[in-house]
């Protein structure tokens, strides 16, 4: 096997809070370690179109605080194709990038697991999403943040719900896990959260309303996971025809979710994972994602990673049971 002595870097998808405190780290490990590092602009659409820069540690200097992502992201349809990962392939030929880091969610680590085995390159994982939902990892760079800035966004809704003794559905991301809906409801004091991993085993609206609703308690707040079918504004529709006493309001915080100042703990993740991925490189370890759990650094398979079923711990739904009452 050749050796490896430059590394490519792009970030992939959904831009997630901690993405830049990533780039950095790999980029200053790497250089630490002997290695070049260049940076591929525009994720896997960049690595087709040939936008990569040769990165100094100035490159990332003071990128550790800001949201986003200095690279850039794009969602790739070109990649899909065979076609278009030979483009890419070629273009890593061409700019001699012996190994791959790709930041990002379930689709990124996908792509890049299939890159690696038409092509026999290494490719190691960083787990970049704000959903949480990769496995291998107790957490994903930008969930915690995400997390924060749901609970803040709830701190005011709330205030306008007591004040009008309304009932709020907030629509939060998390299409396919409800991490971010369940945790952010027990953290911002919410009185139900509705989540993917319940919605083929109960009503769950109809079990709030008879659990949560009382007489003395006329405003609420319902954390829901955004779904094309059962969203926030489905379920408000529905209390509107099914409890036509109470008013029903609807907030989707949307694109708020995916900005602003990683949190320490996001940050710390990104620094951790980022130098994980060059250790991981310099181990001879392939086709990997670098995940913390139970606060050791791990490696787990792309195979493993993308894998749908991340565990849910389903006694916190007992948990904001308890709580909400």
């Amino acid at each position: 096997m050749a050796k490896i002595k430059t590394i490519g870097i792009l970030t992939s998808g959904g831009d997630a809070p901690g993405m830049n405190a990533a780039i950095r780290a790999v980029t200053r490990a790497g250089i630490y370690n002997g290695f070049k590092i260049k940076g591929i602009y525009r994720g896997w659409e960049g690595l087709i179109n040939n936008e990569i820069k040769e990165f100094t540690t100035e490159n990332v200097s003071g990128i550790i605080r800001k949201g986003g992502t200095i690279l850039k992201t794009a969602r790739s349809k070109e990649f899909m194709t065979p076609e278009g990962r030979q483009k890419a392939y070629d273009n890593m030929v061409a700019n001699e990038i012996d190994a791959l880091i790709v930041i990002g969610g379930n689709g990124s680590l996908t792509g890049a697991k299939i890159f690696a085995q038409e092509f026999d390159v290494c490719c190691i994982g960083l787990p970049g999403t704000i959903d949480n939902d990769l496995y291998g990892t107790d957490n994903t760079i930008g969930y915690d943040t995400t997390m924060n800035t749901i609970m803040e966004c709830v701190d005011r809704i709330r205030d306008t719900a007591q004040s009008h003794e309304r009932i709020f559905f907030v629509e939060v991301m998390g299409r396919d896990a409800g991490f971010l809906a369940q945790n952010s409801a027990i953290a911002c004091g919410a009185e139900a959260a509705i989540i993917p991993e319940e919605y083929m085993e109960e009503d769950q609206l109809a079990e709030f309303m008879h659990r949560g609703i009382r007489k003395s308690k006329k405003s609420c707040i319902v954390i829901v996971s955004e779904s094309p079918k059962c969203g926030a504004m489905y379920y408000a529709d529905r209390v509107k025809h099914e409890f036509p006493e109470f008013d029903v309001r609807v907030s989707i915080l949307g694109h708020l979710q995916r900005g602003g100042t990683p949190t320490a703990r996001d940050r710390i993740l990104a620094g951790r994972t980022g130098c994980g991925a060059i250790e991981a490189i310099i181990q001879g370890q392939r086709n990997v994602m670098v995940g913390v759990r139970n606060n050791e650094v791990v490696y787990v398979p792309f195979s493993e990673a993308i894998r749908s079923d991340k565990p849910f711990d389903k006694k916190l739904i007992k948990v904001l049971d308890e709580l909400s009452i």
